[in-house]
């Protein structure tokens, strides 16, 4: 398979720090991607329980030809793994594209700024920001939880380290750091009316892109996307859909009962439970949203999570078309309007 994105090896000991094209924020292959009128595609690593990095490289290896960018999770759902530091740190050096996800859940707003300055001396140019899940729902529940900032308070802190080159505490910053800065949104999910307007509350704290949550309802995301045109955010950030393959209907089940903030409605669930393969049923639903999705205006590209099932995101990617596209798009990039 032809890789989407020329890998980009960087060291920090070897290489000169990335500096971002004019008009950019950021070095970042994703940044690049999205100004330059591209269907981008992120994708979501299975962090290992290992401090081999090995292991790491053995995950990211379905998802490196087909993605501009790797999100490297953050102790999601509450659940302890390799942070996502260590792994941006790996797969920078390997030249991918990578997301640093930082949860408010777990570090003080002193950690957490000198984990940006970390992070962008390495070389990553793409952080998510996030409030993060309550370690209650996690597999350590005694942990004491920090929440010093929300998704919002961390964009601004993060906003004006690189836009004004200083800490919260005032003091200058003698490098600021070039960060592409993200928010994740959950547009199917009740208070329906107010989704678009936390959207453009995100965006006003310093959002650059948008990674959804998992969109199965896509008449849901369709109005949630009206709304976002109605207000212009389409113009000022990027939006990524949130897709991915469902293994069966007990999977689909399971999920809409147990993780926050899924919503799928009875007819997918019935689609999987009529079908005679259900995981190549889930995975072709997953193709027939991407193609949907891509239809809506305002939708810059999709954000894949295949938790465990990461072999399956190069297949859905190919037979999606985009790949197709995408190469032949290289040869002539059609730049959109800054955001």
């Amino acid at each position: 398979m032809t890789p989407l994105q020329t890998p980009e090896p960087y060291d920090p000991v070897l290489h000169p720090p990335l500096q971002p094209l004019p008009g950019h924020k950021s070095g970042s292959i994703l940044e690049r991607a999205l100004r330059r009128g591209w269907f981008a595609i992120t994708a979501e690593l299975n962090p290992p329980d290992s401090a081999d990095p090995r292991d790491v490289l053995k995950a990211a290896e379905p998802l490196k030809a087909v993605a501009d960018a790797i999100n490297a999770t953050d102790a999601s759902g509450a659940n302890c793994h390799m942070s996502s530091m260590g792994i941006c740190s790996i797969l920078s050096r390997a030249g991918m594209g990578i997301v640093l996800q930082i949860s408010c859940r777990d570090r003080n707003r002193i950690a957490i700024q000198g984990d940006v300055l970390g992070a962008a001396a390495m070389g990553v140019g793409n952080i998510l920001c996030l409030t993060g899940d309550g370690v209650g729902v996690g597999d350590q529940p005694g942990a004491k939880p920090v929440f010093d900032f929300d998704c919002m308070s961390l964009l601004r802190t993060l906003k004006t380290m690189r836009d004004e080159g200083q800490f919260l505490s005032g003091r200058k910053l003698s490098t600021p750091p070039d960060i592409f800065l993200g928010a994740a949104e959950n547009p199917c999910i009740p208070p329906y009316e107010y989704r678009a307007a936390r959207l453009e509350k995100k965006v006003r704290a310093g959002a650059d892109f948008i990674q959804t949550n998992y969109i199965f309802d896509v008449e849901r995301f369709r109005t949630f996307m009206n709304q976002v045109r109605d207000m212009g955010l389409d113009k000022k950030v990027f939006i990524l859909a949130g897709v991915g393959p469902l293994a069966s209907a007990k999977t689909a089940r399971w999920m809409r009962a147990n993780v926050p903030g899924i919503h799928i409605p009875d007819t997918i669930i019935d689609r999987l439970e009529r079908a005679a393969k259900p995981a190549e049923e889930g995975k072709k639903l997953c193709i027939d949203i991407i193609g949907q999705v891509r239809e809506i205006e305002g939708v810059a590209g999709v954000h894949i999570m295949a938790y465990r099932r990461e072999h399956l995101v190069g297949e859905i990617i190919e037979e999606s078309g985009i790949l197709k596209e995408r190469l032949a798009a290289k040869g002539a990039p059609n730049p959109t309007p800054s955001a």
